[in-house]
């Protein structure tokens, strides 16, 4: 019988509580109002988005990555192990403790990434960071909760709505990259990312655990 969890810190934030629970050395989950945002037992899909996104802008000159959203820093791993030393990885979290989680207790599961001195971190929202980019990326990734799948608002969502989708366009390069990830595929923001200028490939990811959706959209100059 596996032992159960132990809550290591709860922070309160603009929307409910935030928790870091642990099981022995290596085994860790993030709570949000109760509910798990993320765990190191699946983990695939994460790895998976950010090794495609890098994979394919790599052997650019002085590469530029946005990572919107850190969790438990894996797809940070993943994109600092698929690009040069040269290259410029920034990433925007909303909530300060989840950057402080990740120097802490967490940083040991992806050797330290956040100490690379290729990664900036900005605490805030990463639809912000891209509308006031002041130079293009060449990749940006979206790794954020549950992804677009079931949202409501569709085309007029804040940030997988079509205004959102039309600011990450000219915040890339051309034939940049766009990677988001989510728990199940939508037709419908796929159809949003080719109204807004992208060619599209959804995916599902490949590894153990749930077959999350990852869409990869190539910047197409208009």
């Amino acid at each position: 019988m596996p032992r159960p969890f132990k809550l290591i810190e709860t922070v309160n934030t603009a929307v409910g509580p935030l928790e870091l629970h642990q099981r022995g050395d290596r085994d860790f989950m993030i709570l949000d109002r109760g509910q798990v945002l993320m765990t190191t037992v699946i983990q695939s899909s994460e790895i998976e988005l950010g090794q495609a996104a890098c994979t394919l802008v790599r052997d650019r000159k002085r590469v530029r990555v946005l990572i919107g959203g850190l969790g438990l820093g894996f797809t940070l791993r993943a994109a600092l192990d698929n690009l040069p030393q040269d290259a410029e990885v920034v990433v925007a979290e909303l909530n300060e403790v989840v950057v402080k989680w990740c120097r802490g207790p967490l940083a040991e599961l992806t050797g330290q990434s956040l100490a690379d001195p290729r990664v900036q971190v900005i605490v805030g929202n990463v639809g912000h960071v891209i509308r006031d980019a002041q130079r293009p990326f060449d990749a940006i990734i979206w790794d954020l909760y549950r992804g677009p799948a079931g949202r409501e608002s569709g085309r007029l969502d804040p940030l997988y709505g079509t205004a959102s989708l039309q600011r990450t366009h000219r915040a890339l390069s051309d034939e940049g990259v766009f990677a988001v990830w989510g728990e199940t595929p939508d037709p419908s923001f796929s159809a949003r990312l080719e109204q807004c200028g992208f060619s599209v490939k959804q995916t599902r990811s490949s590894g153990k655990g749930p077959k999350h959706a990852l869409y990869l959209a190539i910047r197409q100059s208009r």
